[in-house]
Formats: C-alpha cells, structure tokens, sequence
C-alpha cells in the first residue's frame, strides 16, 4: 500500500509523490512564545512529529517550524510584565522545549525565528508591492485580496460572502474590509525595524511565507498547522506566496483536529485551559503521548482528567509487560527455532499499513495492542523455550521498531515505571520511607511465622493505599 494523506485543500485521501523523488519538504506553523505551551500545542506538535519520524523511514526530510517572537500578544503580555519583548519570547521558548523534549518531540530540523529574518520579510513584502498585489498606507502594507483570484479557496469561502460580514473602520487604513496587513507601523514603545514604509514589524501571515520560501523553496511538499490555522493563516499565506512567486506555494496541506476539555471547547474564560505543564504534574509524558495518539490526527480528541487516568493504567502495563519481557530475554536461545505465531514477522507490515492510511496512529496502537496480548500469553503459559525466545525478541524488536515512530517504548521500562511511582506517590502524600520500614516489619514477621502480624500490615499498607507483590527475589510496592 502506497502512502495516501487527507489534503485540506483537495478535501480526500491522495497518493502521496514527493515533488523531488526521495526527498520532503514540510514546514509546521510553530507557537507564538508569550506563554506556556497548552494541550492544544501538544496535539499539533506530538501530531507532526509522528508524521516527520513515519516519513523519515522513506524520505530524506527536511522539516521546518518556527518561532513566532515578535507579536501583538508577546508585546502585550511583555508590557504587563514590565519586561522587554524579546527577553519574554526568548523564555517562553526555552519552556515550550523543554516540554516538547518530555513528551519526546524530537526539535525539527529548522527552527527558524521571525525577529531573526525581518530582511527576507521586507524583500517578500517588497515584492508583494511592486507587481501590484500589495499597497501602502500610512505605514502599514496591506495584501489586496480582491486581486487573488481564488482567495478563500482553502477555508472553502468566498470572499462575497466575508465582505458581506466585514466593514472598513472608520480611520482604517485598509481599502477592503479583508485585506490583511504584512506590515505594520510601529507604536511608540514597541520593538521595530527599519522599512522601505518606516520604522515598523512584520504582520503575522508574512513570516511563515518567507521562512518557508528561504528555507523550503517556493514550492515544498507539505504544510501542516492546527485546523484554528486554515482561516486566515494559512489561506492568507497561499495568496501572499503565490501572487509573489506566481507558483504553486505547496502541494499537499495537513491539519489536526482541536482539543476539547470535557466534550466542551478549552477556553481560559470557561475555567478549562490546561497547560502541557499543568498536565504532566499529574500524568507521565508517555502517557500524555499516547493519549493523543489514541486518536486520528485529523479527528478532535477529548481530554479529561478520568480518561487520561485510565490511560495512564494502560501505558503502565505496557510497561511492566515490556520489564518482564526484559528480564525473560536474559536467557538464551536458538536464533534457527521457529517462530511460535505465524503473523509475528509482518508486525511492521500491519504497522506500516495502518500509517499509510493518513497515518492512522489509533488503528497502528490497536494492532501493538495484539503485539503485548501476544507476550503476555507467551510469559504466562511458555511453551518449547527456543520457540519462546525467538519468538519474544522479534516481537520486543517489532515494539521498539514501531515505537521510534510513535515516540513511545523507547525509554528503558524500569525508568519509566520508577517515574509514574514517584509522581503517584508525590501527589498521594504516602511517606516512602514509612512504607520501606512496614515491609520490613512484614518481612521479619513472615520470617518469625508471625503471620498475624504480617497480614495485619499488609492490611494497614493497603489502607494507605499501597499495593504489595511478593516474588522469590523479594516483595516489591507500588500505589493502588
């Protein structure tokens, strides 16, 4: 099967050629940096870096999302801080890495910002100018809509219609009421550079034309962003490019699909805004991944704390499914036995055929599904040792093979497990220590055949909510 991708623009699933045979070009609208990064830019993010890691098993990619560092919200939120704008961008930045680095977001390989290529802004701008698709005035530069043919094509509006719902403000500069600005004259106090029309700054539309252009060419294969992004961004970037190249601007467009809080839109005024921050104080990054790649990157995804709990139940038995599968590869064995499940060798097949399909990661996870039913089955009722073992280290290598993609059973299983304990047992406030000198009270009780007192403490440690296990190599902990 041959990679097929929804494309925005075309509204269907299309056989997917690159423009240059081999090789990708794909360029993510990055955040604008004036605070912390939200679940919502963690759906994107997580999204297209699966996307970038499938590709990479065919393609030579090259991957660019950027930094929006200079923006009405960034001066904003800067002068109410009483900071400089760009000290505030450069911060945020610094936390939006840090946790796209938890949730295994790999940096793309351009991560380009827009205060760092305002000369190639103002050349494209220039551009726009002088063959007539853009005009001056009053220092600001706005982009003519009505002289782009097709402009609405992407969001599927026509522009009769928006007119009909927009007007020209009385002192606007603007001679259509949706003709959008690409530069903007700068207001005392606020960050600006030198211009053909005055001292001023990018408009927000702008930069991605140019950072992609410079960096991607004119024409590149693919363009991705939240669905939030189809109207104006991306439709505006479309104009803006092709009435300066006169080309093509991408061949295939990519959105995902929003994020709901509790079924209802997340929003700070409802109370239900959540910072990826916030979220990773209660759950594990992994869990947190597979969350949301349990869903269709181009299908909404509901968050609430109820259902990432039970997820959090489920990445921690894959976990523990793959520590013993650790531990039981320890023993040797024939690399020449047959495999004990005859579907074991096509577990990258079914994987690879899931994300050709639009890159249906929910459909990839259900099948790795059958991959831990297929070791737990195996541990749990062993047959010829060779056949076990071969078997159980084609499927280990299968996880690890597909989970590169996914971001997810990379990290060794003991590390992660210890990490969920100490998040668990930090918001339950249970003294560790407290339950080590239980167990080993239990344990010389147990060894004295005191097995009152022992049952007794079992007791008392499950009332703090601490599940015990016993095994011949000793009795582990862990919190219910």
């Amino acid at each position: 099967m041959s990679l097929k991708i929804f494309d925005t623009l075309q509204g269907q699933k299309l056989p997917f050629e690159p423009l240059n045979p081999g090789k990708v070009g794909i360029y993510v609208c990055g955040p604008t940096v004036y605070d912390m990064a939200h679940i919502g830019h963690a759906r994107a993010y997580v999204a297209f870096d699966t996307v970038v890691r499938y590709l990479r098993r065919r393609y030579d990619v090259t991957y660019v999302r950027n930094y929006t560092d200079v923006d009405d919200k960034i001066i904003k939120r800067a002068n109410e801080r009483g900071e400089e704008p760009n000290v505030l961008s450069q911060r945020f930045i610094r936390e939006f890495e840090t946790d796209m680095t938890a949730l295994a977001v790999k940096p793309a390989d351009i991560q380009p910002k827009v205060t760092e290529h305002i000369p190639e802004i103002i050349a494209l701008v220039d551009k726009l100018v002088a063959n007539g698709a853009a005009y001056a005035s009053g220092g600001d530069v706005y982009y003519a809509v009505q002289k782009f043919a097709n402009y609405g094509r992407l969001g599927r509006r026509a522009l009769e219609d928006m007119e009909a719902g927009a007007r020209v403000e009385p002192g606007d500069l603007k001679r259509h009421p949706m003709d959008f600005a690409l530069w903007k004259a700068a207001k005392p106090g606020e960050p600006f550079w030198e211009s053909p029309w005055g001292n001023g700054r990018p408009g927000w539309h702008i930069e991605c034309s140019a950072m992609s252009a410079k960096y991607l060419g004119e024409t590149f294969d693919v363009h991705g962003g939240g669905k939030d992004l189809i109207f104006p961004h991306h439709e505006n970037e479309i104009a803006q490019s092709e009435a300066a190249s006169g080309k093509t601007f991408v061949k295939l467009w990519m959105h995902n699909g929003f994020v709901t809080i509790d079924n209802e839109k997340m929003s700070k005024s409802l109370g239900n805004f959540f910072t990826v921050r916030d979220v990773l104080g209660k759950f594990d990054p992994q869990t947190l991944r597979y969350f949301l790649l349990t869903t269709h990157y181009r299908s909404p995804i509901n968050f609430s704390d109820t259902t990432l709990k039970e997820v959090e139940g489920r990445v921690k038995y894959l976990y523990e499914t793959l520590l013993r599968l650790e531990d039981k590869l320890q023993d040797e064995g024939s690399a020449n036995a047959p495999y004990r499940m005859d579907w074991v060798a096509n577990v990258v097949g079914r994987f690879e055929e899931a994300m050709d399909d639009d890159f249906n990661t929910a459909k990839a996870l259900g099948d790795l599904s059958e991959v831990f039913t297929a070791v737990n089955d195996i541990l749990a009722k062993p047959g010829d040792v060779a056949t076990d073992l071969r078997t159980l280290r084609a499927l280990k290598q299968a996880i690890q093979e597909v989970g590169s993609v996914l971001g997810l059973f990379v990290e060794p299983p003991r590390d992660v497990l210890s990490r969920m304990q100490g998040r668990r047992q930090a918001a339950s406030g249970v003294d560790a220590a407290a339950v080590e000198t239980l167990l080993a009270e239990r344990q010389a009780a147990r060894k004295s055949k005191d097995f009152a007192r022992a049952d007794a403490i079992r007791k008392e440690l499950t009332a703090m909510g601490v599940t015990i296990k016993d095994s011949p190599t000793g009795t582990t902990w862990e919190l219910a």
